[in-house]
């Protein structure tokens, strides 16, 4: 697999920023870019991997959670919401339990155009998926928080890791969203999953330099995935409200929150995760759908107080350009 890696991956950022265009410049670059599979549906999946043929990229699969433990939590905190929904004349949906994000759908896709490298957030998908992939010439990897999920994620036999740090921006791929606490940096998760396995690790959290990229490379890392880094390039499609508060300086740190979606996630403190952090429960993708709206409405409207500001701790270095320019930064 250290063939089609290249020392700076681009991550999946599901939701908007990730776009082909990302990913076709990182590849202009030097670096590989993962397309974000999570939200879309499979047509519009299929849409984007049609437009990568001849290039290193890859494809990153949210593996479904479990059902939520605690229904009633769920409810209680959709009252809460209420205000936000009048707030911006939404309709709060009822809870949504049983949503799988097409998954068996976007495995097939991944295996039938032979993505290069498929990634899983959020889980491990079974032993006889990895076989199928890599019987269709994927090389597999599986995002991990700890050394208990590498292990589990070792016992399917993928071709590789990504060893994701609590620093880094968006949802964290733990299984244990109740006891994440965010506080693991990108060298001690390497070190950790590293002893466990000789299978490449790429390692994801909070790294914003060539140096930064450099000194884990020499730690034993395959490559380095960045995220934040590239939120303000001029291909990402990461919101106006967004790319205004990042280079404003209007939020200053971040915090983990399961306010937006219910599955631990870092993101820019703004009002909403201040008012909302220590009454959220877990149950992703239930409170991702009962936010949606509210997200959407705030979008419009230009309010990033009320929204999902997903960056990692190195979000004040975040710089503008093109995806090329920002790869120049990256590279040792």
């Amino acid at each position: 697999m250290d063939d089609l890696l290249r020392p700076v991956v681009v991550a999946p950022m599901a939701g908007g920023p990730t776009t082909t265009a990302l990913v076709k410049g990182a590849a202009g670059a030097g670096a590989v870019g993962f397309l974000a599979a999570g939200y879309k549906k499979p047509d519009d999946v299929e849409a984007e991997l049609r437009e990568m043929s001849g290039i290193p990229f890859g494809l990153n699969i949210f593996v479904p959670m479990p059902p939520a433990p605690d229904v009633e939590a769920l409810e209680r905190y959709r009252r809460l919401l209420r205000p936000e929904a009048e707030r911006f004349q939404v309709d709060l949906p009822p809870l949504r339990l049983d949503d799988d994000d097409s998954f068996g759908a976007k495995v097939a896709l991944a295996e039938t155009y032979a993505v290069p490298l498929v990634s899983f957030t959020f889980g491990v998908p079974e032993r006889a998926i990895v076989e199928r992939l890599q019987r269709a010439g994927c090389r597999v990897l599986v995002t991990v928080t700890e050394a208990d999920e590498a292990r589990r994620a070792l016992a399917v036999d993928p071709d590789g890791l990504i060893a994701q740090a609590g620093a880094a921006g968006a949802h964290s791929s733990t299984t244990d969203p109740a006891r994440f606490r965010g506080d693991s940096t990108a060298e001690a998760v390497l070190a950790e999953v590293r002893a466990l396995t000789g299978k490449p690790v790429v390692v994801a959290g909070g790294v914003m330099s060539a140096a930064g990229v450099s000194q884990l490379l020499e730690k034993g890392a395959s490559a380095v995935q960045c995220g934040t880094a590239f939120l303000l390039a001029d291909e990402a499609g990461t919101r106006k409200a967004q790319r205004d508060a990042m280079l404003h300086g209007t939020y200053r740190k971040t915090v983990i929150t399961r306010a937006f979606t219910g599955q631990p996630a870092r993101g820019l403190a703004n009002r909403f995760t201040e008012t909302y952090s220590a009454a959220a429960p877990i149950g992703y993708p239930a409170v991702h759908h009962l936010t949606a709206p509210i997200r959407a409405a705030a979008a419009r409207a230009g309010d990033a107080g009320s929204l999902n500001l997903w960056a990692g701790t190195g979000h004040a270095q975040a710089r503008t350009g093109t995806v090329a320019d920002l790869v120049g930064h990256l590279m040792p």
